[in-house]
């Protein structure tokens, strides 16, 4: 029998557009290879006692009106599921040697607190927030999917969309001469997107830190409850979750797909699945592989040949009787880095895998909501910084040691500089870590070269013509981070436009779109 719509993994854009069309009526069914729903968005638990999620942080676009809470609210689930707001006063502490900056959400705040650290460079600090603010406004604007013809016919209106469609958030460091030390403190978020100024997209950055300048947010139960609520609002609605199913073929006559062939992992029984629609959660170039470059249309073709990103290192870590908020943490992320030039930095651990002067974010979920993730008196810290897949998979493959060892390298280097800079006793009371590496990313979340965010986050791969639903084939629609926009605010976004088009029942508004 056929689902109407069958549904290729359960990463965030999946499980957003099966939930969307399960509360409209319509049968819905997923395959996740997996053992449990989420992709990178998953909770898992170590010990039974302490809960970590794979490898979201903190969110944005889940004000009023807003993506997130429109779909939530499309749900009826906006009041199940709720959020905290991270401290406006700094919602993220950028800390490098002889620098402090705590990005607050008020603009102005933020022009002031850069200009007392840059007295000599008032007005182009100036100039530039101005700069990226109406960038990000502009992007806003825009009706998704893009028509890149509509945005020309538009100039007088959207000239920055043209202007810095290919331009790295360099480049406009570079055009309003902007200081190092404020280039540094400005992008030391750059784990949000795994990349250095001089790679990536300015449209990705600006949208990103107006976003979160407009609210940043942790949700009030933790990931595993949103993950959770949607699960059950598939279920409840007649829907189906069939975990450990690998898709192994897709069935297509023509030019049209009507259904894939799964392997059960549990016994490793072959099964055929129908659907009148086949939606692929699965990264898009990894499916087109599996069912052929060639047939695709000459333009999906075009928009697949993209480069992945870089993967990441993250420890999952667990103290006692030691309480985070007497060290300078609390309702906040904390960026460091030791060098002022992220360029070099990235180089030197993701080319030449050199951590002995790293950057890296820490993020405390503990002390993000009053919702407990480990018992009392313990509070979960973890670490992450950017890793070369191809590093960690050679050495993996050829000395299991070495990878081992690799990882404690950068462990290490890490812990170094929380007990110099932050946490001096940090070991006495570490009595629990857990390290990830790009292949644990490609092993449990099945992204290809461990990628964290899809396609890589470059002006090539973030522009006006980025790869969408279409696929060309009848019946088959892409609905991915590379397919839409990465992140836990970019794949529900990705599911929900997937619904609208389909369903032809409109209700997503507020277009920021990272």
């Amino acid at each position: 029998m056929k689902t109407d719509y069958l549904i290729l993994g359960s990463g965030l854009a999946g499980l957003s557009f099966g939930a969307l069309m399960a509360k409209a009526g319509k049968k819905v069914t997923i395959l996740e290879a997996h053992d449990c729903p989420g992709g990178y968005g998953h909770t898992f638990t170590e010990g039974n006692i302490y809960r970590f999620n794979a490898q979201f942080h903190y969110v944005w676009n889940c004000g009023e009106g807003r993506v997130v809470h429109n779909f939530l609210k499309k749900l009826n689930l906006h009041q199940e599921v709720t959020f905290e707001k991270y401290d406006s006063n700094g919602y993220d502490h950028n800390r490098m040697p002889g620098y402090a900056l705590d990005v607050p959400s008020d603009l102005q705040i933020l022009i002031t607190r850069l200009q007392a650290l840059f007295p000599n460079h008032r007005q182009a600090i100036e100039k530039f927030v101005a700069e990226v603010e109406q960038t990000a406004d502009a992007l806003d604007k825009l009706k998704i999917p893009l028509n890149p013809k509509s945005v020309l016919s538009n100039l007088s209106n959207n000239w920055r969309l043209f202007k810095y469609r290919n331009t790295t958030l360099q480049q406009v460091f570079d055009q309003f001469q902007l200081p190092l030390a404020a280039q540094t403190l400005l992008a030391l978020q750059w784990p949000d997107f795994l990349l250095p100024p001089r790679d990536l997209s300015f449209f990705a950055w600006a949208t990103l830190f107006i976003g979160y300048c407009r609210g940043a947010y942790y949700p009030t139960k933790h990931f595993e409850h949103v993950i959770n609520v949607l699960v059950k609002t598939i279920e409840e609605n007649g829907g189906e979750i069939l975990y450990n199913h690998k898709v192994t073929q897709f069935i297509r006559h023509d030019k049209t797909i009507t259904g894939v062939v799964a392997e059960d992992l549990n016994n490793g029984q072959m099964t055929e699945h129908y659907g009148k629609d086949i939606i692929c959660n699965i990264d898009p170039k990894k499916a087109a592989e599996m069912i052929g470059f060639e047939h695709f249309s000459n333009k999906v073709q075009r928009k697949l040949m993209y480069d992945y990103s870089p993967s990441n290192f993250m420890a999952y870590c667990v103290v006692k009787d030691l309480d985070l908020r007497d060290y300078g943490f609390g309702r906040w992320n904390v960026f460091h880095s030791e060098q002022e030039d992220l360029n070099q930095v990235f180089d030197d651990m993701y080319l030449r895998g050199d951590y002995s002067k790293p950057s890296f974010v820490m993020t405390t979920p503990s002390l993000l909501t009053d919702e407990h993730d480990c018992p009392e008196g313990h509070q979960i810290i973890e670490f992450l910084t950017v890793a070369n897949y191809d590093r960690f998979h050679d050495l993996k493959i050829s000395d299991a040691a070495k990878y081992r060892q690799k990882k404690k390298e950068i462990f290490d280097a890490m812990i170094a500089i929380v007990e110099r800079d932050y946490i001096p006793d940090f070991s006495k009371h570490l009595v629990f870590k857990m390290t990830g590496s790009p292949t644990t990313n490609q092993r449990f979340c099945g992204s290809p070269a461990g990628n964290s965010y899809g396609s890589n986050l470059t002006p090539k791969n973030v522009n006006l013509n980025r790869l969408n639903h279409h696929t060309s084939l009848a019946h088959f629609y892409f609905c991915n981070a590379s397919s839409g926009f990465p992140g836990f605010t970019g794949t529900i976004k990705t599911g929900s436009m997937l619904y609208e088009h389909l369903s032809r029942d409109l209700f997503v508004k507020g277009n920021n779109t990272a």
